[in-house]
């Protein structure tokens, strides 16, 4: 895993989380993690274009940047190669703290422009199992 400046417990801390790429699909990953983040009290924004209809009771948005309500943390189910795309909406916003990239998705560069405009950064780790782990 490859972090920056927050720790695993202050990310966790916070509380509004946008997933890109929420999946519809009970079987995946990017289903089964969010839901359990759910269950745990964290507030989680969908952004699935291609949903067509509420992901587990919850609105979904085009993009990170339709969301109307404060956003902490913006976590990427996307592939690799469409980090940048996602780091770019996300940069549209003014209230994102953190961008956590799920395990097996990595980008250099782009997270290292979003650390240079102060977010933390997290690269290939799963959000469920550091949220066990605490």
């Amino acid at each position: 895993m490859n972090r920056d400046t927050m720790t695993i417990p202050e990310i966790f801390a916070l509380r509004r989380i946008a997933v890109v790429g929420f999946s519809t699909n009970p079987a995946k990953p990017s289903h089964s993690v969010p839901k359990y983040l759910m269950e745990q009290g964290f507030t989680l924004y969908p952004v699935n274009p291609r949903a067509e209809g509420p992901i587990l009771g919850r609105k979904a948005y085009n993009a990170v940047a339709d969301i109307p309500e404060p956003v902490d943390i913006v976590c990427v189910f996307r592939p690799s190669e469409e980090v940048p795309s996602v780091l770019e909406d996300t940069l549209r916003r003014n209230d994102v703290k953190v961008f956590w990239m799920q395990q097996g998705i990595s980008h250099g560069t782009a997270a290292k422009e979003a650390r240079s405009h102060g977010l933390t950064v997290v690269q290939d780790a799963c959000m469920g199992q550091e949220h066990r782990a605490l």
